[in-house]
């Protein structure tokens, strides 16, 4: 063996093998960035931006909403709620509103509440989504305290604050044509749900029933009825599938929120939707805010090809257009400045 020939050091281990796709040797494409094609980008994205900001603040707009408010006419209702837990004892009250015109189309109905924070980790993470999913889930050790159990030990269905505070107002409408009629407004409680809600995250126990799916089980503190009777003769409205129940479930981010209550039955008289003149908000009262300085409002909305009246997104759009064509502009003033020097 020849004294003066060297030996090839290893490779370490860790060393990716020497081929193009390892060493990223591959064929690519590389832009050249050159100043016309960057400028025509920021104007380009600019002004898409622009254009669907615009598009969605139009569409916004073009959203008919009317708020009712009712927590100071049924304030009588809340202390009596607040202070009795006698559910026997109904409360109801009215509140009569006029809409200028008429809303065409699909009309949605929502409550909305106001200083009531769902936001809390305590309160968010206080459910079972395996009871929830119908199966037999040992609540105790779950997130649910101290709507648990019962002190007899009955377990509660469902359990956990989010449940125990479901918004229980009952709301209807009716329209009063001329001052001798009165049209109570057709209401849908079904349908108004996500499909992966519906069908994927809750579901009921499996029983011959629904009263003996939920035997040996009571109802959260603040309910009125049991879970099995949420929509009496209605199995695909009822239990946990509840529409309402769902809706609920789906916390809030923020203190003053709206959720889905009724969409308008589009038939006889509110085939086109509902028609401008005299309606009275009637609610069987059953969830006091004064507690919290709250506030309660029904809300009736059209919407539009971008959903409901949402002016954020195409503020955001705008803004972020108007930010962009602007530092377009910049650049370019930039680059034909250095180019007259360069010249």
């Amino acid at each position: 063996m020849n004294k003066n020939s060297t030996i090839a050091p290893e490779r370490p281990s860790r060393c990716p093998d020497n081929t193009a796709f390892k060493q990223q040797k591959l064929p690519a494409w590389k832009p050249q960035l050159t100043p016309l094609p960057v400028l025509f980008s920021f104007f380009a994205i600019g002004l898409f931006c622009l254009a669907v900001g615009i598009a969605l603040t139009l569409a916004s707009t073009s959203v008919r909403e009317t708020e009712i408010s009712y927590s100071e006419v049924c304030s009588h209702c809340s202390e009596l709620r607040q202070n009795s837990s006698n559910w026997e004892k109904e409360c109801h009250c009215v509140t009569n509103f006029t809409l200028q015109n008429s809303m065409q189309g699909d009309v949605f109905m929502y409550y909305g509440l106001y200083n009531f924070y769902q936001n809390h980790r305590r309160y968010v993470h206080s459910r079972s989504d395996a009871q929830l999913l119908g199966q037999d889930a040992n609540i105790e050790n779950s997130n649910c305290a101290p709507f648990t159990t019962y002190k007899n030990g009955t377990p509660m269905a469902p359990c956990g604050a989010v449940a125990n505070s479901m918004f229980n107002d009952t709301l209807y409408l009716t329209y009063y044509p001329n001052s001798t009629m009165a049209i109570q407004v057709p209401l849908l409680k079904q349908g108004n749900t996500w499909w992966t809600d519906k069908n994927v995250k809750f579901r009921n126990p499996t029983s011959q029933n629904l009263s003996s799916a939920f035997a040996g089980t009571a109802r959260p503190p603040y309910w009125q009825k049991p879970v099995y009777l949420l929509d009496e003769g209605n199995e695909e409205n009822n239990g946990y599938i509840n529409d309402d129940f769902i809706i609920w479930m789906r916390v809030a981010a923020f203190p003053e929120f709206k959720n889905l209550y009724r969409r308008i039955s589009r038939t006889k008289e509110f085939a086109d939707g509902l028609p401008a003149g005299l309606y009275g908000l009637h609610v069987s009262y059953n969830f006091p805010v004064s507690k919290f300085k709250g506030r309660k409002q029904m809300i009736l909305s059209t919407v539009a090809w971008s959903g409901g009246r949402n002016l954020f997104l195409g503020i955001a759009y705008i803004v972020s257009g108007a930010v962009i064509f602007l530092a377009g502009c910049v650049i370019t003033a930039v680059h034909l400045n250095v180019k007259k020097k360069k010249s």
